[in-house]
C-alpha cells in the first residue's frame, strides 16, 4: 500500500562520519528547581549519546555533585534512563549550589571534569543555571591553568581537555525563558493547575462561591495567564502588567456583574509575584478580603505551591525534551573551539540552537502580549450574545476534505465560511496515558510486550507522537509502509532487548496502517515469534482516546482560536454591509503555523491535500520517527535538516506570536 511521501534523508552512518562521539565524554546534569519532563530530557541526550559512540555520564546533585565528585560523577549505561520518561522532577537530582558561586567551587568542579576527560556538559535548568554554566566555560582555560600549576593535573591532561562546550535546555515551568516558545515542565504545570481548577469549580458552583486561585510565576505570568484563558477565569493578575489605578472597583463590578447573569461562582487566578501599578504586591489574601468586603461573596483561597512542580510529565513535556535531549547531544558533537555555549530551543515545530548569553539577557513578552489582549476581548464579549447574519458560517472540523467539499458546495451561493482547523489541537494525551499504565501493569511481570491500536484514520500522527512520549519500540503507521521483513527485524530486536534488564515491550499500531497486517495478525505473529522468550497482551483503545476533559493546550489554544474567529466576523460584516456590498473572497481555514495563527484559502489546500486518505501530502512530524527509533536502540536513517543549525536562526524568526 503506498503511503505520503516520507522526507528524504540520509544514513545516520553517514551523516555522523564527521560527528562522530568516539572518544568523547559528554555529562548530563540538572539544576535549579525541578520541572517534569526533565528525566526526559536526560534520557535522550543519555541514548543519542551512546547511540554516536560517545560515553555518557551522569551528574548527581547538579553542580554540587560536580564540586563534590567522587559517585556522583558516574557513566550512564542505556539501561540506566529506562523507565524514567513517566517519572516526574529529576531522578539524577538537583540542589542549589552555593560553593559553584565561588571561584574555589569552580576550580574543585573543573578538577573533577578533567579526572573523567569530561568536556562536554549538557546542562538542564533555569537562566541562572545556564548563566552558571557559561562563566565556567569562560574560566575553562584559566582554570585548568590553576590545576596545572598546583600540580593536580599534567600537561597531557590540559592539552586534551583543553576546550569545554556548553550545551543548555530550559528547564522551568514558568516558560520565562526568551528564545523558545516553551520550556521543558511548562505543559506539565498548566495541567496540574487545571485539574485542580476543575475540581474546585464544582465545589464553587455548588455553594455560589467566588475562589481565588495563587499560582507560581515570580517574575513571569504565564501559568496564570494561560491556565485562566483555559479556565474562563473571571480575573487575572501578572507581574507583567500590573492592572490599572482603580482596579479593585472595575474588578467587583465585574464580579457582580457575572453574578447577575446567573453564574454561581468565580473564579480569579493571582501569580505569585503580581504587583499593582505603585510596586505593591498583589496577595491572594488581598483579593479574597477585597471581595468579602466589597460584594459579600463566600470567598476561599487556594495557594498551588509546589503542586504545580509533581506528578507525571505530560507528552508534550516528553516529546519537547526528548527532541532538545537529542539536539543538545548533536550540538556538541558539532561544536569547534570558536562555538560559543548555545540553548536548545523550541522553534514552532523545529528544535534550534540560540546564543545561550542573548537568550538569557532577553526580557521575553510578546506571547503574553497577545494572549493579553486576547484575554481582554474575550472577557468584553463574555456572556454577552451576539445574532449574526445566516450567510455567516462558523464551521471546527477535524478534516480538510471536508472543508474544501464544503467550499465547493457553499462558497458559490456567496455565504462567506470560515473553519476552525482542530487538527493543529493536540490530542495524544490518551494514548499517552493509556501507554504509562499499561507499561507500568507489566512491571510486575516478567518479558511482556503490548501490542496497542490507536485511532487516527490514515494519519499516523497520533501513535506516533503518542509512541514517542510513552517510549514505544515500535510504531506502525500508513505514511511509512512496512512489510512481513519489518516485522520479522522488530520481533528480532525485542528479542534481543529481553536479553537486558528491561523485559517488556511497546508497540503501537495505527488502526489503518495496512489492511492485511491487522492488529490481530500483528498480536499473533509477535506471540508466534517470541514464544518462550516474551508473552504478548493487546489492546485497542477505540473511542476513550476522544474522552475526558480538554488538555490546558487545547482549551488554550481552541479560546484563542475562537477569538480570532469571532473578531474576522465582526470585521467581515463590517466590511461587508459598509456600503451595501459582499465580500466573496472569505472562505478560508485558520490553523496554526511556526507558533502563528494563520488564515489560509480554502482553494489553495486542494494541491496539499490527499483527499482520498483525507490527510495533507506532507506532514511535518514525520520527521520526528528517526528519533524515536533512536530512542528504542535502532539503526535508522537522519535527516539532516532536522537539525536547527545556529546560523539559520535569526531572532526575528523567533519573536513570532499568536
Amino acid at each position: 500500500m503506498a503511503g505520503a511521501s516520507a522526507p528524504k534523508r540520509q544514513d545516520t552512518r553517514k551523516f555522523f562520519e564527521n560527528l562522530s562521539g568516539a572518544g568523547k565524554s559528554i555529562a548530563v546534569l540538572t539544576s535549579g528547581g525541578d520541572a517534569q519532563g526533565m528525566n526526559a530530557a536526560v534520557r535522550a541526550a543519555v541514548r543519542m549519546g551512546i547511540y554516536v559512540g560517545a560515553k555518557v555520564y551522569f551528574i548527581h546533585e547538579g553542580y554540587q555533585g560536580m564540586v563534590d565528585g567522587g559517585d556522583n560523577i558516574k557513566e550512564a549505561k542505556w539501561e540506566s534512563v529506562s523507565s524514567m520518561l513517566q517519572v516526574g522532577g529529576t531522578v539524577i537530582g538537583s540542589a542549589r549550589c552555593k560553593d559553584f558561586r565561588t571561584h574555589e567551587g569552580r576550580l574543585k568542579a573543573a578538577h573533577n571534569l578533567v579526572q573523567r576527560d569530561i568536556t562536554n556538559l549538557c546542562v538542564i535548568g533555569g537562566d541562572g543555571s545556564l548563566t552558571g554554566a557559561n562563566l565556567f566555560r569562560e574560566e575553562w582555560s584559566s582554570l585548568l591553568e590553576e590545576l596545572l600549576q598546583q600540580g593536580l593535573i599534567d600537561e597531557e591532561a590540559t592539552q586534551r581537555n583543553s576546550e569545554l562546550h556548553i550545551v543548555g535546555m530550559v528547564g522551568s515551568i514558568d516558560n520565562d525563558f526568551c528564545g523558545t516558545d516553551m520550556t521543558i515542565g511548562t505543559d506539565s504545570a498548566l495541567h496540574r493547575i487545571i485539574e485542580v481548577v476543575d475540581a474546585i469549580m464544582t465545589t464553587a458552583q455548588s455553594h455560589q462561591r467566588t475562589f481565588v486561585l495563587e499560582v507560581m510565576g515570580r517574575h513571569c505570568g504565564y501559568l496564570a495567564l494561560v491556565s485562566a484563558l483555559a479556565c474562563g477565569a473571571d480575573w487575572v493578575f501578572i507581574p507583567e502588567m500590573p492592572p490599572e489605578d482603580g482596579w479593585e472597583d472595575n474588578m467587583c463590578q465585574k464580579l457582580s456583574e457575572i453574578r447577575s447573569r446567573g453564574s454561581r461562582l468565580n473564579i480569579i487566578i493571582v501569580a505569585e509575584g503580581a504587583t499593582d501599578r505603585q510596586g505593591q504586591h498583589i496577595t491572594s489574601d488581598f483579593v479574597k478580603d477585597l471581595v468579602v468586603r466589597r460584594l459579600g461573596f463566600d470567598t476561599r483561597v487556594t495557594i498551588l505551591g509546589h503542586v504545580q512542580r509533581g506528578g507525571t510529565p505530560s507528552a508534550f513535556d516528553r516529546i519537547l525534551a526528548s527532541r532538545m535531549g537529542v539536539e543538545a547531544v548533536l550540538a556538541l558533537l558539532e561544536a569547534s573551539a570558536n562555538t560559543p555555549a548555545c540553548v536548545v530551543s523550541l522553534v514552532g515545530n523545529q528544535a534550534v540552537r540560540l546564543p545561550l548569553m542573548e537568550c538569557v539577557q532577553m526580557v521575553s513578552m510578546f506571547v503574553l502580549e497577545t494572549d493579553m489582549r486576547l484575554l481582554g476581548f474575550i472577557i468584553k464579549v463574555k456572556g454577552a450574545s451576539q445574532v449574526h447574519s445566516v450567510n455567516e458560517l462558523l464551521i471546527i472540523t477535524p478534516l480538510l476534505y471536508l472543508c474544501v467539499q464544503c467550499v465547493l458546495h457553499l462558497h458559490a451561493l456567496c455565504v462567506n465560511i470560515f473553519f476552525l482547523f482542530n487538527d493543529c489541537i493536540l490530542f495524544y494525551v490518551c494514548v499517552n496515558q493509556t501507554c504509562d499504565r499499561i507499561k507500568q501493569s507489566a512491571s510486575g511481570t516478567k518479558r511482556r510486550v503490548f501490542i496497542i491500536e490507536t485511532m487516527g484514520g490514515y494519519c499516523g500522527y497520533l501513535a506516533t507522537v503518542g509512541g514517542l512520549a510513552a517510549g514505544a519500540d515500535t510504531v506502525y503507521i500508513y505514511e511509512e509502509p512496512f512489510d512481513i521483513r519489518d516485522l520479522q527485524a522488530n520481533v528480532e530486536h525485542l528479542t534481543e532487548k529481553m536479553k537486558t534488564s528491561i523485559q517488556r515491550g511497546l508497540v503501537l499500531r495505527n488502526e489503518n496502517c495496512n489492511e492485511n497486517f491487522t492488529t490481530d495478525f500483528i498480536y499473533q505473529l509477535y506471540s508466534e515469534e517470541g514464544r518462550g522468550v516474551f508473552d504478548c497482551r493487546k489492546n485497542i483503545l477505540g473511542h476513550m482516546q476522544q474522552g475526558g476533559a480538554p488538555s490546558p493546550f487545547d482549551r488554550n489554544f481552541g479560546t484563542k482560536i475562537a477569538a480570532k474567529a469571532m473578531q474576522w466576523i465582526t470585521r467581515t460584516l463590517k466590511e461587508s454591509y459598509k456600503g451595501g456590498k459582499h465580500i466573496n473572497d472569505t472562505a478560508c481555514l485558520l490553523g496554526m503555523r511556526r507558533r502563528t495563527l494563520v488564515f489560509q484559502p480554502v482553494a489553495q489546500l486542494r494541491d496539499e491535500t490527499d483527499f482520498v486518505h483525507r490527510i495533507p501530502k506532507e506532514q511535518w512530524w514525520l520527521k520526528l520517527r528517526p528519533l524515536m527509533k533512536i530512542l528504542a536502540k535502532y539503526k535508522t536513517s537522519y535527516d539532516v535538516s532536522d537539525s536547527g543549525q545556529l546560523e539559520h536562526v535569526t531572532w526575528s524568526e523567533t519573536k513570532i506570536f499568536v
